[in-house]
This record gives C-alpha cells, structure tokens and sequence, in this order.
C-alpha cells in the first residue's frame, strides 16, 4: 500500500471547505515496530521516514509538507494558535490543541491510544484539534480548545468535533488513581466507569468521556469513531498493546483537520 490510509466520520466530512482524516497505520514506509506510516518525529524511528510518512498524510489532504503543524504534547490543557508565522517541522510549542483561522494549515495531533478530537466552525472559518489523553481530557483540554476557537470567533453551537480512533471501554483497564481524578471533577462522571474484571480495577470510557465533555461544553454536534486501537493491531498503534507486549519501540498515528486553500 503506497497510500497513507484514513478513516474520516460523516459530520466532519459533509463540511464544504474542510478536509480530515484520522490516520492508521497502512500506507508509510516505516519499518519494524513503526511500520508503517508512523508520524511521530519525538521516537526513535528514522526521520527521514518519517517525514516521508507525514509528506504522505499532508498530501492525502491535498497539502505539502509544511503545511503540516503538530506539537510538542505534554498531556496537559495548553492550546497554541496557528498563526500567520506558523513553524517549522518539529519545532511545535508544548501544548495538547491547535487553532488556527488559516486556510491550507493542517493541525495535526498523534496518538497510539489517546484520543484524538477534531473541531470545525465552518461559517467562522475556524478549527481545532485536540490531543485527549485521559489525564488531558479530565483537567479541560477540550474546553480549553473550544474558548481558544472562540477567541477566533468560533461559536461553539456551530462547532462540529469528533473523537477519532482511540483505545475503547473493553480494552482500557484503570486504577484507582485515574478513577478518583475523574470522580473528583464530578461524581456523576462514574458512569463512564464500569466494572473491571479484577478486583479494584475499572473499565473507562475514554471516547464516551470526551464526547460528554464535548456536548456538555455546548457543542451541538459531536461523533465519535467507534474504533479501538488496541483492538486493532493491523490498523493502530497503541501503547496499552505495547505494554502488554513486554515494551519497546512504537509508532504513532496522525490525525488532522484542515481549511481548503
């Protein structure tokens, strides 16, 4: 496959003036643990194939490579404005979501299990996207995201967002660490909790969770993928398998969302 593949989700892609996808895995020329269109630059992969992986991304969006922005993500609530100077390649700012108002400017957030939101006001001319881990999604990172969109002039009633592929309810065992976080932003929130197949463990609805925050933050239109990454080994990486593996390299996939030129 010479293709970088990607999955897109029906509200986001009915938008007129709007491309996005949400990347797997197929269609690179990585190798190993990082085949194959693994698009993190922060790994251990080569970088040559890399931004080969990510010409090939940009250019599923009909881009070129530069307009292609991501970041340096910290799991934390920080969201930076793509602006008239943008960046360079692998210089993005620390923070976990990108807006911008700029046409032809891919934002583009990895993941291997997190969730990745993507955010679109189409009469404003203003999108966002959002890198939502758990710890990222409980402290504020969508809301974050969304008054960023609204400083360009957003309108989060016209926001259209999607949670793209990440790791599901079945496959994603907790502690009572991330459960009492979550409880302690909102008891109610235990129903994204269920309960676990061990003693003292959980099951968290990561996706649900975001597409809640998102709804009850105002958005009017929310979808999610409905896709588990770590169910998918063909498809998606994910640091949860990884992890039940023994450890080791991994790749990550891109998700992005951009305005025509």
């Amino acid at each position: 496959m010479t293709d970088a593949e990607y999955l897109t989700t029906p509200a986001l892609g009915g938008l007129t003036g709007l491309r996005h996808g949400f990347f797997t895995r197929r269609g690179g020329v990585s190798e190993g643990p990082w085949a194959a269109l693994n698009c993190s630059l922060s790994g251990q992969d080569d970088r040559d194939r890399v931004r080969e992986n990510r010409r090939r991304a940009a250019g599923a969006l009909g881009l070129d490579l530069p307009a292609l922005h991501g970041l340096t993500q910290v799991h934390g609530i920080e969201v930076a404005e793509v602006d008239a100077a943008g960046w360079a390649e692998g210089h993005g700012p620390k923070a976990d979501a990108m807006v911008t108002r700029r046409p032809g400017i891919a934002l583009g957030v990895i993941t291997a299990d997190c969730a990745p939101v993507l955010l679109a006001d189409p009469r404003a001319g203003v999108i966002g996207a959002a890198h939502a881990g758990w710890r990222g999604a409980v402290t504020g990172v969508i809301e974050a995201t969304l008054a960023a969109m609204e400083r360009l002039g957003a309108e989060r009633a016209r926001v259209v967002a999607a949670v793209g592929p990440c790791i599901a309810q079945a496959s994603y065992e907790v502690g009572p660490d991330l459960r009492a976080e979550v409880l302690a932003r909102d008891p109610e929130d235990a129903r994204f909790l269920a309960p676990g197949r061990r003693e003292d463990r959980w099951q968290f609805d990561l996706a649900g969770y975001c597409a809640f925050r998102l709804s009850a933050a105002g958005v009017a239109t929310v979808e999610t993928a409905g896709v588990d990454t770590l169910a998918e080994e063909a498809r998606f990486f994910s640091h949860r398998r990884r992890t039940l593996a023994g450890g080791g390299p991994i790749g990550h996939q891109l998700s992005a969302i951009a305005l025509a030129p």
